[in-house]
């Protein structure tokens, strides 16, 4: 099974960046379709941004622009760039890691994000 592992959330003011990390264990990283998803107090968890294993890129329209997905196989890391960071984006980003192929769907254990003055 694979495990995921966050880190790099905290406390930032209004316009500030972040940089949200996610480490995979195992060895078929490079063929995971990986995500960051968000989940704020009250209300649903909703999709952030997705990279598959060819780089492919998608993003939810509130972060276009602002947020970038990257992924470095070697390290089977996936990084969450966030810049221009807004008070709603104050969330719990957790990491998500798909093949469905392989029977593979894991999520990490979640960091806070709180923009805030």
């Amino acid at each position: 099974q694979v495990q995921l592992v966050e880190s790099g959330g905290g406390l930032v003011q209004p316009g500030g960046s972040l940089r949200l990390s996610c480490a995979a264990s195992g060895s078929i990283f490079s063929i995971m379709l990986m995500g960051w998803f968000r989940q704020a107090p009250g209300k649903q968890r909703e999709l952030v941004a997705t990279i598959s294993g060819i780089l492919s890129t998608v993003y939810a329209a509130s972060v276009k622009g602002r947020f970038t997905i990257s992924r470095d196989n070697a390290k089977n890391t996936v990084f969450l760039q966030m810049n221009s960071l807004r008070p709603e984006d104050t969330a719990v980003y957790y990491c998500n890691a798909v093949n469905r192929a392989l029977g593979v769907d894991a999520w990490g254990q979640g960091t806070q994000v709180t923009v805030s003055s």
